[in-house]
């Protein structure tokens, strides 16, 4: 009996001293998930190629809203938008940036937008608001223009361009790429900076001139700039006049790899050759988080990432009074003149100057 008693008591203390124990989590796998990632939501941003935003403030946007920004790049500014457009019954994503004023008629008329009058819009001169709906909000502006390879034309002994019409004279066979505006903003910009300067009846002689003097066509900015311009391609490409941006000179300096201070490209600025450039962004209808988009909207008209557009995308913030920084007040330009067509002129005439463009051009 005492023996039983013993090894009754024996069990109690065991009991006890496990009850005492403290209770330790299990074993959690280094690389799982936090737990309140299951609440962090994806919100979608498309736009074309050359949209770019620095990771700290885009991680601000997310801190603040509890959110991860998916970006998803469609290619160069016509072909996202197209890409847009075809996927209107299944978007792609919850808002669209990288419409500018030469597409914008064709993406308000596919009606892939919805209305957002964004508090921000406040700050924003209402000459760059086109759309009186709201439904897309300017975010940035540049300049198309011609860049030139300063150093090519000193080491041909050779004069920069004055007018736009001496493209077309022997000296410069061969030197200029441009851009097709069928497929690029840019491209169109420049398109339309031509036909406001030689109106309707002589732009299509000045192309076919071109032509005639060994112009290159290419798709794309990043093609032209990246893989044909003698500056951006570092050396290794042939053409040492580029359809770019009155912003690119500080991008040379930037991004040079020879320590360069001051930039190898300069502004042509040659009349009709010069075409002010709007870009939107636009909460898309059927988007999965139109609310988070909206305050992404906000955000991007806002002070923290206004202040990064110009060393990211080297265009000017819609936003007047953001700070710019010293390589934009040093190096960049905003031309006094440039070409403008209405929206809706370009809208009532864009396929047909672009068909006729096409045929002079590429056929």
């Amino acid at each position: 009996m005492k023996r039983r008693w013993q090894i009754l008591l024996l069990f109690v203390m065991l009991a006890l001293l496990t009850a005492c124990q403290p209770v330790l989590p299990a074993a959690v796998p280094s690389d799982a998930p936090a737990a309140n990632d299951a609440a962090v939501t994806t919100l979608t941003l498309a736009s074309h190629d050359s949209f770019n935003v620095s990771e700290e403030v885009l991680a601000q946007f997310e801190a603040e809203n509890n959110v991860k920004v998916q970006l998803l790049a469609l290619g160069d500014a016509g072909e996202a938008l197209n890409k847009m457009i075809l996927s209107k019954d299944a978007p792609l994503a919850d808002l669209f940036f990288g419409v500018d004023n030469t597409f914008l008629s064709r993406a308000l008329a596919a009606d892939i937008f919805v209305p957002y009058a964004s508090p921000q819009l406040a700050q924003i001169p209402d000459e760059l608001e086109l759309d009186p709906e709201h439904r897309l909000l300017p975010v940035d502006l540049g300049y198309v223009n011609l860049n030139a390879d300063a150093n090519y034309f000193a080491e041909h002994n050779l004069a920069l361009p004055q007018a736009l019409e001496e493209l077309t004279k022997p000296e410069y066979k061969g030197l200029l790429v441009a851009i097709n505006p069928a497929t690029s903003s840019p491209g169109l910009a420049f398109l339309l900076a031509t036909i406001s300067h030689f109106g309707e009846e002589g732009y299509l002689d000045f192309w076919q001139a071109l032509r005639a003097n060994d112009v290159l066509i290419v798709n794309g900015w990043s093609e032209a700039y990246y893989d044909h311009f003698t500056v951006g391609s570092g050396g290794s490409g042939d053409r040492p006049i580029v359809v770019s941006y009155s912003t690119s000179p500080p991008a040379d300096v930037l991004f040079a790899s020879d320590g360069r201070t001051a930039p190898a490209s300069v502004n042509l600025n040659l009349a009709g050759g010069v075409f002010r450039q709007i870009e939107f962004v636009g909460v898309l209808e059927g988007a999965k988080e139109p609310e988070l988009a909206q305050k992404l909207v906000d955000f991007m008209l806002g002070d923290a990432f206004q202040a990064d557009v110009p060393l990211q995308m080297f265009v000017y913030p819609a936003v007047p009074e953001t700070p710019l920084p010293e390589l934009f007040t040093q190096f960049a330009e905003q031309p006094a003149v440039a070409d403008q067509v209405d929206a809706a002129t370009i809208d009532a005439n864009r396929e047909t100057w672009i068909d006729a463009w096409t045929n002079v051009m590429l056929r």
